[in-house]
């Protein structure tokens, strides 16, 4: 569980440290990347601009690429004790028939685990027995030194002036902290145009069954979690500024099937009270690392949903880097950050590039190129849409052989 500490006692954990970490933002990726530095016997002071915890959250799909970090922390056990596996994946047509229901069992299992898990309930599991956090806290300035990293830090009110080593900036696409250390660099900005809500629904069965609704102008994704479904209904914000539930009876006229579980989720989203809206944008930094810092997860790059891979490029990114840094002080830590930006995201924007060419395939409003995509559906299965991904899941991340690069350019220079 996230533990709430004082910034002042997490500080001086960390004064003892041969590499003082200060790791922004507790979601998915900063959480993993402290756990991991903390099981390496650091002590990171990790932050979060949130006031308290944040609630469940929504459904995740998590590919094998997170069974890494999972291992190191010794998390695995619990992690599937809060997560279903999901088998099968099934995919609507714009009229709301089935068009084909694959296996994923064939797809993930000669690489790991494919699971669906809350948000919450993950970073619960992350956080194992304890993650110290100081709730309530943002970076106000960086200034990046020859010796590390100058870091102002607003917390519950006070401000506070603190050194790190390193800071690893992990707090979202929208990152605040991020802006300090490109220099006016641009993040590049991918925009659908689409967006929609997401809430929960009860579960009725099914729940090793991933589906989803391509629609012409709105499309519904169902993915069960322990003991509920998420679900994501939208289309274009045009269309949804009109509100949920007008909406959903906009959608409805366009559908002659309409299965139990799709009733259920548009019923959820029609009548939530509340339901968080998401506007489908993702974002690409234009550089990871200086000497003394590091993008990490959504604030290097934020992922559309289309493939279900951005909490796990995150997990893998934050494992890849925790393992880099296990050679710092010995190596350089600019030059062990340049190695690890080398090797880890060149695999990220491969993923977040399958996520946009998906995403071109299923915001369609034309009724005409719904028809098109749907005979292509027959034979194409989830497998090779995902093909990309799978490419990844072949070829895992090597951190020691980008260590090892490292020290190879090393002896060559000093040879030299």
């Amino acid at each position: 569980m996230l533990s709430p500490m004082s910034l002042e006692e997490q500080y001086q954990q960390a004064t003892a440290d041969e590499l003082r970490v200060l790791v922004v933002g507790a979601g998915i990726a900063g959480v993993t990347a402290a756990q991991l530095l903390r099981g390496d016997g650091r002590h990171p002071v990790l932050i979060e601009r949130a006031e308290s915890a944040p609630a469940q959250g929504y459904m995740l799909a998590l590919m094998p690429m997170v069974d890494a970090a999972l291992d190191d922390l010794a998390v695995r056990d619990a992690y599937r004790a809060a997560s279903v596996p999901l088998k099968r994946y099934a995919v609507h047509g714009h009229t709301g028939r089935m068009l084909r229901t694959d296996s994923t069992v064939d797809l993930m299992s000669r690489y790991g685990d494919y699971r669906g898990i809350a948000r919450g309930r993950l970073i619960d599991v992350l956080a194992g027995a304890g993650c110290p956090v100081t709730y309530d806290s943002v970076v106000t300035d960086v200034a990046e030194t020859s010796s590390g990293v100058d870091v102002r830090v607003k917390s519950q009110g006070a401000e506070n002036r603190m050194h790190f080593d390193l800071v690893v900036i992990a707090d979202g696409m929208h990152s605040k902290s991020r802006d300090f250390v490109l220099d006016g660099q641009w993040v590049q900005w991918v925009d659908t145009g689409w967006g929609g809500w997401v809430v929960w629904a009860p579960d009725e069965g099914d729940s090793d069954l991933g589906e989803e609704l391509w629609g012409a102008g709105g499309m519904v994704a169902m993915y069960p979690v322990a003991d509920a479904l998420g679900v994501f209904l939208g289309g274009p914000r045009e269309d949804t500024a009109a509100g949920p539930a007008p909406f959903v009876t906009s959608m409805r006229r366009g559908l002659k099937t309409v299965n139990p579980r799709l009733n259920r989720a548009m019923a959820a989203v029609a009548t939530d009270p509340d339901p968080y809206y998401w506007s489908l944008t993702d974002c690409r930094a234009p550089r990871w690392t200086t000497g003394h810092t590091v993008l990490l997860g959504d604030a290097a790059a934020g992922f559309l949903p289309t493939a279900g891979v951005g909490a796990g490029m995150a997990m893998e990114s934050a494992w890849v880097l925790s393992r880099v840094l296990r050679h710092a002080p010995r190596i350089a830590l600019g030059e062990l950050l340049r190695a690890y930006e080398r090797g880890q995201r060149p695999r990220v924007e491969a993923a977040q590039d399958n996520s946009r060419q998906l995403a071109k395939v299923m915001f369609r409003r034309s009724r005409t190129l719904a028809v098109a995509r749907e005979l292509a559906m027959r034979v194409m299965s989830v497998e090779r849409a995902l093909r990309p991904i799978q490419r990844l899941l072949q070829h895992q991340p090597d951190p020691e052989a980008l260590v090892d690069a490292v020290r190879g350019t090393s002896l060559r220079s000093n040879a030299l």
